[in-house]
C-alpha cells in the first residue's frame, strides 16, 4: 500500500535516448517507491532501439505512446499530457540530466503552499554555453516582458496541478515555456532549486540556433497573451496610426499645391500614398483576422500529433 493518496504522471518526451531508458527507470522506481504513479514514454519517432528496449523491460507502470512521424518535443509533450491520468503531472526529460529524486520535494511545496505549477531552477547546470545561452536569453526577455520572474523556464522538470497541466495548449516550440503558458492561464506559478546532472549518453538536440527559435516562441507567446482574441486591437490600431500619419501628409501637401508650390516631385507625396494604402490594408487584415480566430475557437478540435499505437504493459 502506497504511503500517499495521490496518484502521479510523469510525462517524459524521448528522441533517440535507448541508452537512457534503463537508469531513467530504475531512477524513477527508487525515487517514487512510496508513490502510485504512472510513466508516459512518448517516443517522437526514435531511429534508435528506443522503442525495443522500452518493451523489453515490460515495465508495469510504464505506459507507451508511438508517435506517426517526429513532430517535435511540443507535440510529444501535448500527447503525454493528454493521457495522464494523474492527480498531479510531472514533465522531465529523457536524458537523466533530471533527477527524479527533486520529485517529492518539489510535490510538497507545491501542495503545502498551494501553488498550481512548481519549476525546477536548475543549480550548477551542467550544459555547453551554447545550450545556456538560450536560456538565459529567454529568461531576461520574459521577466521583462511579464510579471512572471522566474529565473529558469528551460528546466523540463515542473510539477503541475492536474487541471492546470490539461488546458496547456503545446504547438510548435512551446514545450520551453509551459510555465510561462501556465501563468498566462491564470495559474499561480513558483519555482525550487533542483539538481542538475551531465548527459553521459545519447546527443543534445539544442545549438545556437535555438535562440532565434526562442526570441520568435516568446513574440508569438506575447501577441497571444494580448492580441489572440483580439488582434484587431494590434493591426487596427497600427492601421489607424499609419492612416492618420499619411492624411497629416497628404494635407500638408495640398495647403501647399494651393500656395503655388510645386509637390508631384516630392518624395514625401509618395509616403503620404503609401502610409494611406498601408493603414487601410492594416486595418482590414486585422478584421480578416480577428474573423478567422473566431473560426478557430469555434471549430478546432484536432490535436498537433498523430499516435502509432499506444502500449500499456502487464500489471
Amino acid at each position: 500500500m502506497s504511503k500517499q493518496n495521490e496518484f502521479l504522471s510523469l510525462v517524459i518526451p524521448l528522441y533517440n535516448e535507448a541508452e537512457n531508458i534503463s537508469p531513467l527507470l530504475e531512477h524513477i522506481d527508487k525515487a517514487l517507491s512510496s508513490f502510485d504513479f504512472e510513466i508516459i514514454l512518448v517516443d517522437d519517432f526514435s531511429t534508435d532501439k528506443t522503442v525495443h528496449i522500452i518493451k523489453s523491460h515490460n515495465h508495469e507502470k510504464v505506459k507507451l505512446i508511438e508517435l506517426r512521424k517526429n513532430y517535435g518535443q511540443s507535440s510529444a509533450l501535448a500527447a503525454g499530457l493528454d493521457h495522464a491520468n494523474g492527480d498531479y503531472i510531472i514533465t522531465l526529460d529523457g536524458d537523466l540530466q533530471n533527477n527524479p529524486k527533486d520529485i517529492p520535494t518539489m510535490l510538497n511545496k507545491l501542495k503545502e503552499e498551494d501553488w498550481d505549477v512548481v519549476v525546477g531552477i536548475r543549480t550548477k547546470r551542467k550544459d555547453s554555453f551554447l545550450k545556456k545561452l538560450p536560456s538565459k536569453i529567454a529568461n531576461f526577455l520574459i521577466r521583462k516582458a511579464t510579471k512572471l520572474n522566474i529565473k529558469d523556464h528551460g528546466c523540463a522538470l515542473k510539477v503541475f496541478k492536474k487541471d492546470i497541466a490539461k488546458e496547456l495548449n503545446l504547438y510548435g516550440e512551446m514545450h520551453r515555456f509551459i510555465g510561462l503558458l501556465a501563468y498566462l492561464n491564470g495559474a499561480r506559478v513558483s519555482e525550487i532549486e533542483v539538481s542538475h546532472q551531465h548527459r553521459i549518453h545519447g546527443k543534445s538536440k539544442y545549438g545556437l540556433g535555438r535562440t532565434f527559435k526562442v526570441v520568435n516562441d516568446i513574440l508569438l507567446i506575447l501577441f497571444q497573451r494580448n492580441y489572440l482574441q483580439k488582434p484587431l486591437y494590434l493591426l487596427g490600431n497600427l492601421g489607424i496610426f499609419f492612416f492618420l500619419v499619411g492624411t497629416i501628409i497628404n494635407i500638408y501637401l495640398l495647403i501647399e499645391k494651393f500656395l503655388g508650390n510645386d509637390i508631384g516631385d516630392r518624395p514625401l507625396l509618395i509616403l503620404g500614398v503609401l502610409l494611406l494604402l498601408v493603414g487601410v490594408q492594416l486595418f482590414t487584415t486585422g478584421i480578416a483576422i480577428d474573423l478567422q480566430m473566431r473560426t478557430y475557437y469555434e471549430t478546432q478540435n484536432t490535436r498537433p500529433y498523430k499516435i502509432r499505437t499506444i502500449t500499456e504493459f502487464d500489471k
